[in-house]
C-alpha cells in the first residue's frame, strides 16, 4: 500500500545518523534571503520526514535543489523517521523540524506522557484523502460499508472515521470486518483482501488514474466536514521555537519559496524530488503535483495558514470520539506566527 497509513502506524525502520548543532547568528536568519553565506556558515538542521519522500514534500526539495535555504543561512538534512516517529524526534531534540499531520500532534499533546510539539505550517490547506473502492464493486458511499471489509491498521482514530461517516446510514465500525493489510498495494488488496481502503487521492487515485484503475472515491471533506483537518503539517519543539525564533522564521521563509514554485512548476518540483528519490515514478509525481498544486495555497491566503476554527473543530472531534486523554486547548498546538508575512 502506499503512504496512506503513515499517520495511523509507522512501520519503516531507519537509521538516522546524529545531526550537528552547530552555532549561527541570528542576522544570517533574519536576512530574508538578501544574504548568501558561504557553505562553512551554514547552520545545519535535520528534517525529518513522515515516511518515504513523496510529492508532499516536494516544495522541501524544490527549496534545497533551488539553494534557497542555504540563501537564508541553513543547511537542512532530510531524513526518514524511525519507528518512533517524527514527532518523538523532534520533540527529543533529534531534529528542528518534522513532518506530521494534526492529529498526531494532537494525540502526541494530549498523551499522558505529553510531546512538547507544535505544528508551524499546514502543507496542504484541505484533506486530501478519502476512502476508495473499486468501481466495478458493491460500493458507492458509506451506506454500503456495513457487510464489507475495510483494510487498514484497524487503530481507534480509523473506526472513529468510520464511526462517523457511516452513523447517517444507521451503521457503524462494528459492522465491517476490519482487515489489517499493512503496507500492501491497495490495488493488490482489492484483489485478495479488502473492499474499501482509505487512500490519499494526491498519491494513490492519480496512481489508480494512470493505471486506468478505476475508483469509487469518497472524500472525507465530503462526507463529514470535521474530517477536513491539517494532513500533513510541519512541526518543530517549542524548545527549538523559544530558542531560535529566527531561524524558524528563516526555514519557513525557504519552504514557503519551495511550495509556491511548486506551484507554478510541477516538473520542476517532481524533478527536486527525484533528485533525492530517484525510484519515484516521474509520470507520477508530475501529475500528483498537478492535482496538489490547488491544495497546497487557497485563494488570496498564505502557504501554511492554518484556520484556529478548523483546529477547534477536529479537536472537538477527537474528544467525543474518546480518543483523547486528556483535554486540549486548540491554539497550543499551532501557531502561524513563523510564517512570512505576505510576499516576504
Amino acid at each position: 500500500m502506499s503512504f496512506l497509513f503513515t499517520h495511523s502506524a509507522r512501520r519503516l525502520t531507519v537509521l538516522i545518523g546524529t545531526a550537528l548543532f552547530l552555532a549561527s547568528s541570528a542576522a544570517v536568519y533574519a536576512s530574508g534571503g538578501s544574504e548568501v553565506v558561504g557553505t562553512e556558515d551554514l547552520r545545519p538542521v535535520t528534517v525529518v520526514l513522515d515516511w518515504l519522500p513523496n510529492t508532499n514534500h516536494a516544495g522541501i526539495y524544490l527549496a534545497l535543489e533551488r539553494g534557497y535555504y542555504a540563501e537564508e543561512g541553513l543547511a537542512p538534512e532530510v531524513v526518514q523517521p524511525s519507528e518512533v516517529g517524527s514527532e518523538a524526534l523532534v520533540a527529543g531534540g533529534a531534529g528542528e523540524f518534522g513532518i506530521s499531520f494534526q492529529e498526531a500532534v494532537t494525540f502526541a499533546r494530549t498523551a499522558d506522557a505529553p510531546l512538547p510539539i507544535v505544528a508551524i505550517a499546514a502543507v496542504l490547506q484541505h484533506n486530501t484523502s478519502g476512502y476508495a473502492a473499486p468501481a466495478d464493486g458493491p460500493i458507492d458511499n458509506p451506506g454500503d460499508f456495513a457487510g464489507t471489509r475495510y483494510g487498514g491498521w484497524a487503530t481507534e482514530f480509523e473506526l472513529a472515521m468510520l464511526d462517523a461517516v457511516m452513523a447517517p446510514y444507521g451503521t457503524g465500525s462494528d459492522d465491517v470486518e476490519t482487515v489489517n493489510v499493512g503496507t500492501l498495494d491497495f490495488i493488490a488488496g482489492f484483489e485478495r483482501e479488502m473492499d474499501f481502503t482509505w487512500i490519499f487521492y494526491g498519491w494513490s487515485g492519480i496512481r489508480a488514474e494512470l493505471e486506468d484503475y478505476a475508483l469509487t472515491y469518497m472524500p472525507l471533506v465530503e462526507l463529514d466536514p470535521r474530517l477536513d483537518y491539517y494532513t500533513p503539517v510541519i512541526i518543530a519543539s517549542e524548545e527549538t521555537l523559544s530558542a531560535e525564533p529566527e531561524m524558524v522564521r528563516a526555514f519557513l521563509r525557504a519552504t514557503t519559496r519551495g511550495y509556491r514554485d511548486a506551484i507554478e512548476n510541477p516538473g520542476a518540483a517532481a524533478d527536486a524530488l527525484l533528485a533525492h528519490a530517484p525510484e519515484t515514478d516521474r509520470e507520477l509525481a508530475i501529475a500528483s503535483l498537478v492535482y496538489l498544486a490547488e491544495y497546497f495555497i487557497d485563494p488570496g491566503e498564505r502557504w501554511g495558514e492554518m484556520d484556529p476554527a478548523i483546529w477547534q473543530r477536529f479537536t472537538i472531534f477527537l474528544d467525543e470520539q474518546g480518543l483523547l486523554p486528556n483535554p486540549l486547548e486548540p491554539d497550543t498546538a499551532f501557531t502561524n506566527d513563523y510564517l512570512p508575512e505576505g510576499d516576504e
